[in-house]
Protein backbone atom coordinates (compact mmCIF):
# COMPACT_ATOMS: atom_id res chain seq x y z
CA UNK A 1 0.00 0.00 0.00
CA UNK A 2 2.86 1.79 0.53
CA UNK A 3 4.36 2.05 -2.94
CA UNK A 4 0.33 2.82 -4.33
CA UNK A 5 0.44 6.17 -2.17
CA UNK A 6 3.67 7.43 -3.20
CA UNK A 7 3.13 6.74 -7.15
CA UNK A 8 -0.18 8.94 -6.69
CA UNK A 9 2.17 11.44 -4.67
CA UNK A 10 4.66 11.04 -7.67
CA UNK A 11 1.53 11.52 -10.59
CA UNK A 12 0.20 14.64 -8.55
CA UNK A 13 3.98 15.65 -9.05
CA UNK A 14 4.51 15.48 -12.36
CA UNK A 15 0.54 16.60 -13.02
CA UNK A 16 1.28 19.69 -11.28
CA UNK A 17 4.61 20.72 -12.85
CA UNK A 18 4.38 19.19 -16.15
CA UNK A 19 7.86 18.91 -18.19
CA UNK A 20 7.12 20.70 -21.94
CA UNK A 21 7.92 18.18 -24.61
CA UNK A 22 6.68 15.22 -21.91
CA UNK A 23 2.94 13.57 -21.59
CA UNK A 24 2.37 11.28 -18.88
CA UNK A 25 -0.78 9.11 -18.99
CA UNK A 26 -0.96 6.23 -16.42
CA UNK A 27 -2.72 2.63 -17.11
CA UNK A 28 -6.55 3.20 -16.56
CA UNK A 29 -6.76 -0.24 -14.91
CA UNK A 30 -3.23 -0.04 -13.22
CA UNK A 31 -1.36 3.40 -11.47
CA UNK A 32 1.97 1.08 -11.52
CA UNK A 33 1.68 1.40 -15.48
CA UNK A 34 2.60 5.11 -17.34
CA UNK A 35 2.36 5.45 -20.66
CA UNK A 36 4.63 8.39 -21.82
CA UNK A 37 5.68 9.90 -24.47
CA UNK A 38 8.75 12.72 -25.82
CA UNK A 39 8.56 14.94 -28.66
CA UNK A 40 12.02 15.66 -29.63
CA UNK A 41 13.39 19.34 -29.34
CA UNK A 42 14.20 21.15 -32.20
CA UNK A 43 17.97 20.80 -31.48
CA UNK A 44 18.25 17.83 -30.87
CA UNK A 45 18.76 14.72 -34.11
CA UNK A 46 15.36 13.85 -33.43
CA UNK A 47 13.37 16.97 -33.93
CA UNK A 48 10.07 16.45 -35.12
CA UNK A 49 9.54 13.11 -33.66
CA UNK A 50 7.64 11.61 -30.72
CA UNK A 51 9.01 8.71 -28.66
CA UNK A 52 6.44 6.87 -26.93
CA UNK A 53 7.85 4.84 -24.26
CA UNK A 54 5.81 2.52 -21.09
CA UNK A 55 7.21 3.41 -17.67
CA UNK A 56 6.13 0.10 -15.32
CA UNK A 57 7.15 0.05 -11.39
CA UNK A 58 7.82 -2.58 -9.73
CA UNK A 59 5.77 -3.94 -6.49
CA UNK A 60 8.19 -2.50 -3.78
CA UNK A 61 8.25 0.73 -5.35
CA UNK A 62 10.79 3.48 -4.53
CA UNK A 63 12.75 0.11 -2.73
CA UNK A 64 13.10 -0.89 -6.86
CA UNK A 65 13.44 1.29 -10.01
CA UNK A 66 11.00 1.34 -12.71
CA UNK A 67 11.51 0.06 -15.94
CA UNK A 68 11.40 1.92 -19.03
CA UNK A 69 10.39 0.55 -22.51
CA UNK A 70 10.61 2.59 -25.64
CA UNK A 71 7.72 1.26 -27.97
CA UNK A 72 8.96 3.74 -30.73
CA UNK A 73 12.10 2.65 -32.66
CA UNK A 74 14.67 5.24 -32.23
CA UNK A 75 18.50 5.36 -33.68
CA UNK A 76 20.23 6.12 -30.43
CA UNK A 77 23.28 4.88 -29.27
CA UNK A 78 21.33 4.57 -25.49
CA UNK A 79 18.03 2.84 -26.56
CA UNK A 80 18.80 -1.21 -27.92
CA UNK A 81 16.59 -2.70 -30.23
CA UNK A 82 14.02 -3.98 -27.69
CA UNK A 83 13.44 -0.19 -26.75
CA UNK A 84 15.29 -0.59 -23.08
CA UNK A 85 17.30 3.09 -21.90
CA UNK A 86 20.77 3.03 -20.65
CA UNK A 87 21.16 5.14 -17.96
CA UNK A 88 22.26 5.11 -14.44
CA UNK A 89 19.34 6.38 -12.14
CA UNK A 90 17.84 2.84 -13.37
CA UNK A 91 20.62 0.94 -12.55
CA UNK A 92 22.73 1.17 -10.04
CA UNK A 93 22.38 4.81 -9.46
CA UNK A 94 18.56 4.50 -7.88
CA UNK A 95 17.78 5.68 -4.17
CA UNK A 96 14.63 5.64 -2.80
CA UNK A 97 14.54 9.30 -2.86
CA UNK A 98 14.62 9.49 -6.93
CA UNK A 99 11.65 11.08 -7.93
CA UNK A 100 9.91 10.55 -10.69
CA UNK A 101 9.84 13.93 -12.12
CA UNK A 102 13.56 13.35 -11.77
CA UNK A 103 13.75 9.93 -13.78
CA UNK A 104 11.49 11.33 -16.79
CA UNK A 105 13.65 14.39 -17.25
CA UNK A 106 16.61 12.59 -17.17
CA UNK A 107 15.11 10.15 -20.08
CA UNK A 108 14.30 13.42 -21.66
CA UNK A 109 17.98 14.63 -21.85
CA UNK A 110 19.39 11.29 -22.70
CA UNK A 111 16.65 10.93 -26.03
CA UNK A 112 17.58 14.77 -27.05
CA UNK A 113 21.34 14.61 -26.56
CA UNK A 114 22.50 10.83 -27.47
CA UNK A 115 25.79 10.37 -26.20
CA UNK A 116 28.54 7.65 -27.02
CA UNK A 117 29.97 7.06 -23.30
CA UNK A 118 28.15 4.16 -21.97
CA UNK A 119 25.94 3.29 -24.98
CA UNK A 120 23.51 0.55 -25.28
CA UNK A 121 24.25 0.00 -28.72
CA UNK A 122 28.29 0.07 -29.51
CA UNK A 123 28.51 0.45 -33.30
CA UNK A 124 26.01 3.42 -33.11
CA UNK A 125 27.97 5.30 -30.40
CA UNK A 126 30.84 4.74 -32.81
CA UNK A 127 29.38 6.15 -35.53
CA UNK A 128 28.17 9.39 -33.47
CA UNK A 129 32.13 9.25 -32.42
CA UNK A 130 33.44 8.83 -36.08
CA UNK A 131 30.89 9.24 -38.68
CA UNK A 132 28.88 12.22 -37.01
CA UNK A 133 27.13 12.96 -40.16
CA UNK A 134 25.93 9.40 -41.01
CA UNK A 135 24.35 8.92 -37.46
CA UNK A 136 22.88 12.36 -38.13
CA UNK A 137 21.36 11.46 -41.34
CA UNK A 138 20.41 7.70 -40.28
CA UNK A 139 18.74 9.50 -37.00
CA UNK A 140 16.63 11.70 -39.23
CA UNK A 141 15.70 8.87 -41.54
CA UNK A 142 14.75 6.94 -38.44
CA UNK A 143 12.61 9.76 -36.86
CA UNK A 144 10.84 10.43 -40.14
CA UNK A 145 9.86 6.37 -40.67
CA UNK A 146 8.80 5.29 -37.26
CA UNK A 147 8.53 8.90 -35.04
CA UNK A 148 6.26 11.02 -36.98
CA UNK A 149 2.19 10.89 -37.16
Amino acid sequence: MTALRRIQKELTDVRNRPVDGLTVEPDEDNLYVWRCAVKASSDSPYKGGTFRFTLTLPENFPFKAPTVVFSTKIYHPGINEEGHICVPVLRDQWKPTVTLSSVLAIIQEKVNNPSPDDPFEPEIAAQLKNDHAKFLATAKEWTKKYATA
